[in-house]
Formats: C-alpha cells, structure tokens, sequence
C-alpha cells in the first residue's frame, strides 16, 4: 500500500492541471504536471524557486508536499524565497514556515553553488522560477551554478520552463568576458529573448560550464507559448519589477544603476523614471523612501528632478528595444561624471561608454551592436524550443 502512495497522489493532484480553452492559454512547466509529476516518484528532490514558482495561486513547494513527493531542500536565489529582499542583499538560510523544509540560499555566498554535503542527499534538482530574459537579470546566474554544481555531482536538472516576457526580441551587445561579474556571466547580449529551459540547453550545448562540463539536462516546455507572446507575468518576479511597464522599460533602465542618477528604487515606479537631485530644469520630481525591497535607496528621502516614462505606450517601448537615449538625455544634464564603472558590467562592453561621452547618438551606438545581434540570433537558434513567430 505505502509504494502506491506517490502514485493515488500524483492521480489526485492531475485534477488541478489548467484546462486548455478556445483562447489556447500559455500552460508553463509547472502545469503540466502528467509530465513530470510520474519523474519525482521515489526521488529526493532539491527545487531552485522563489515566490514565482506557482501553480495558479498554490505554490509549486505546497503542491508538492501536499501531493505526496519528498522535497528535501529549497534552492533559492537572488531576492530569498520570499522575493522580497533588497538587490544585492545577503541571503541567509532557514525554513519554510509551511512545510519546514530547509531553504539554502544559493545567493549567499561567492561560489553561488550548494556544497557537496546538500547534494549528496538529493536525487534531482527541479528548477522553476520566472526569469525576465535579461543578462544582468541574476536568476540565471543562480541556475548556470546550480548547472555547474550539478554537473560535478552528477546530479540531472529538470526545468519546468516558464515564458520569457521579453522574449520576442533580441538586442545589446555580447557581453565581452573581461566584464564577466555578478550581472554578468555568459557571452549573450543584454537582451537574449529566451527562456530559462532554452539558455539551459545552450550553456550544455556550447559547453560554457567551466571544464566544458555539461549537466543531464530535461525541461517540460510550455504549451501554447511562442517568441511572439507578449506573456503577462502573474507575478511580479522581484520587488522593483512590481508590473510589466517596468519589465519592458528594465532592459534600458537599468543602466542607470551604473550612474550616479536615480531610478526611481524607493518609489511605488521602480525602473520607470529617471532624476537626480541636480536635474532641477526638469518639472517632474519624485523623492526616493526606505520601503520592502528598497531599504537604502540612493538618495533617500532626498528630491530628485527628472523624467516619467510611465506614460510611454507599450508598443513603443517594444518597438524601440534597448533604449539609450535615457542615457543620453541624462548625460546632457549631467555631464560625462554620471557614470561608474558598474556600468561596463552592465552593458558589457567598453565602447558604449566612450560613443556616449563622445556625443555620438542611440541610432549610432545601436548599430555598432548589430553584428552581435545577428550572430546571437543565428548561434541559439539549435537551442530555441518554441516558434520564434
């Protein structure tokens, strides 16, 4: 009776598995649990997730404990399990207060990677958390250790993949690894338009584990999902991306943490405004405030004067991708001293820099990435799992 247990389980738990309907809804991994639930049975499982690992309003951690599966230990990343932790921050362990299983912070150290102890009490690593397909985005950092890890240990990773809501576009340029840093650790541009499952298979297939290693490797796709899905997140994936306005804006805003402006960190817009307290020829203000996720933003409680881009229609952000003339403008307020040598990790490069300080324009730097663009583009396209139209 007791070895059929994970089995009346896992046929319990499939009624909870998201119809599919006339308007064809993407489906993640993570709901398509006849695919994988029957490859947990009997397995010591480690899941890498965060707040975002959900199945409708259950989290993925709950479903499987109620369902029956040994979850030994929680993987989590940048933000804690909780997802509300500052940039940056410290992460230490603990339990989840629900089910009481340990949580190991993968952020909390300089390897990023759990030790031989914790992985020799696993059988499989269940991946599943929503990443916002961008270089400097460090939930894929966690996931390429966790791959290393893995590898070295002989550990499969199973990825419930999950869309990518900058998905639909390619942009930036490839990261040249002298920036390599912890916003920053594979060649790719900033914007690589694919999933977590996808980036997983291309890291294994151009052997950019160290030593060339590469990880047993599975992911259950998403349904009804292709790289022209405009994919609204059901759940804002860190504390200063509260909604998609500022997902879409983040490629281009975020550039603005290698400078010495502010944008909008301490607000209820994180990533969607741009000042400082220098700016004052501009006529919108916002003044920076310790709040969940923003506990010492830059210039707290300090005006700062710049600009809202809160106003700027979707379609237009989408159209323009990666957008300098943030930067710029704020450059021309500014001066060349707004930039600090964060900014090279987050680009990448060298030369958007210089191009800025030399007055060159956005149409001009953008174009001086193209080739990266194209041969990005033509490089992951073996790894691509969905449509690209």
């Amino acid at each position: 009776m007791k070895s059929l247990l994970p089995l009346i389980a896992f046929l319990f738990c499939l009624t909870g598995v998201r119809p599919e309907n006339d308007a064809l809804p993407v489906i993640t991994g993570a709901e398509s649990e006849s695919e994988y639930f029957p490859l947990l049975e009997g397995k010591r499982i480690a899941l890498f997730t965060n707040h975002t690992g959900t199945i409708g309003k259950e989290h993925l951690v709950d479903r499987l404990s109620r369902c029956g599966f040994n979850l030994v230990v929680i993987f989590a990343p940048e933000h804690g399990f909780r997802g509300d932790a500052d940039a940056g921050e410290r992460i230490v362990d603990g339990r989840d207060p629900s089910t009481g299983i340990p949580i190991y912070s993968l952020y909390k150290s300089k390897t990023g990677k759990p030790d031989r102890g914790i992985l020799s009490q696993i059988d499989l690593v269940v991946a599943d958390i929503q990443d916002v397909g961008l270089r400097f985005y460090t939930y894929y950092i966690s996931l390429y250790k966790l791959m290393d890890a893995c590898a070295e240990n002989h550990k499969p990773v199973l990825i419930l993949d999950r869309p990518n809501p900058n998905g639909f576009y390619v942009d930036g340029p490839i990261l040249d690894m002298k920036y390599r840093s912890g916003v920053g650790c594979l060649p790719i541009p900033v914007v690589h338009g694919m999933t977590l499952g996808e980036l997983a298979g291309m890291i294994n297939g151009e052997k950019w584990l160290p030593a060339q290693r590469t990880c047993r490797l599975q992911v259950i796709r998403c349904k009804n999902y292709t790289h022209a899905t405009r994919y609204q997140l059901p759940v804002p994936p860190s504390p200063n991306l509260p909604d998609m306005k500022s997902v879409y804006l983040y490629p281009s805003t975020c550039l603005f943490e290698g400078t010495t402006l502010s944008v909008g960190r301490g607000t209820p817009f994180p990533f969607q405004v741009y000042g400082s307290p220098e700016m004052k020829a501009c006529p919108f203000s916002f003044t920076p405030r310790s709040i969940p996720g923003a506990k010492n933003p830059p210039y707290r409680d300090t005006e700062c004067f710049g600009v809202d881009l809160r106003q700027i229609p979707d379609e237009t952000i989408w159209a323009e991708g990666l957008n300098l003339n943030y930067i710029i403008d704020a450059f021309r307020h500014l001066g060349g001293k707004i930039f600090t040598p964060f900014f090279r990790n987050l680009i990448g490069v060298d030369y958007v820099q210089k191009m800025i300080l030399d007055g060159k324009p956005a149409t001009e730097i953008k174009a001086a990435w193209q080739a990266d663009v194209e041969k990005f583009s033509r490089q992951r396209k073996p790894y691509l799992l969905y449509d690209e139209k």
